[in-house]
């Protein structure tokens, strides 16, 4: 299958995390649209729920055409036929790409992954989480070892785009290492910054040449959210 081109066209961007209500998401892509730091915006499944996907498409192109990610929280973790409706939902309502988890197993990542490289939907791959208590050996649910599994899978189904943890950049520069071994080139994409702890300087050093910060609070939740995302950007 031929290799997608980038869903940003830009090495470093933030992409605000619209964590928000209707109005504040207007309010964000007003405040925000035309900065060139930024690359695109993250669509919560709070804000899909609330208004759906159309009307949010909808919405954002009054102002930009900059890609619109949709964040399921956490898809790709139903069984594997539901992926094909799921994905065929998700482009027709005009998003960009679409955040998949595949957490249960590589039965349903594979087929989540196939149906929306069939209707060329960029799929944007996470495997690992930035809170506490996520991995067994953290006192968590998930194995360890299938970290590496989901990302390895993604890698032979040729995908580049991976979500990383910001908030640990140890895990980014191993998840980097194992995925150049795997001949992938990865373009990251990185939750976990100023309220969960990450800096976005740490996280450019393990990142690689090519990555997004996903910044959600500290623009969205600020008094001037156009400053906030200036501020945040010079640290690219």
């Amino acid at each position: 299958m031929p290799q997608m081109p980038s869903i940003i066209a830009s090495d470093r961007s933030l992409i605000p995390a619209c964590d928000v209500d209707a109005d504040r998401f207007e309010e964000l892509i007003q405040a925000t649209h035309d900065l060139p730091q930024i690359g695109g915006y993250k669509i919560s499944a709070e804000l899909a729920i609330t208004l759906g996907l159309p009307t949010v498409v909808r919405i954002a192109r009054k102002y930009t055409d900059k890609p619109l990610i949709y964040d399921h929280q956490k898809a790709g973790n139903d069984i594997p036929d539901t992926g094909k409706n799921f994905a065929a939902r998700v482009k027709a309502s005009g998003i960009s790409a679409l955040i998949i988890f595949p957490f249960t197993g590589p039965e349903t990542q594979t087929i989540w992954t196939q149906s929306a490289q069939q209707i060329n939907l960029p799929i944007i791959l996470g495997g690992h989480m930035t809170h506490d208590r996520f991995l067994a050996s953290e006192g968590g649910y998930i194995a360890d070892s299938s970290i590496e599994r989901i990302y390895q899978l993604g890698a032979l189904h040729r995908l580049t785009d991976f979500v990383v943890p910001g908030n640990k950049p140890d895990v980014i520069s191993r998840l980097r290492r194992l995925l150049l071994e795997h001949g992938v080139d990865p373009i990251f994409y990185a939750p976990g910054f100023v309220a969960q702890g990450g800096t976005i300087t740490d996280a450019a050093a393990a990142a690689g040449p090519r990555w997004h910060a996903i910044i959600g609070r500290a623009i969205y939740g600020a008094t001037d959210m156009r400053k906030a995302a200036i501020t945040l950007g010079s640290h690219l």
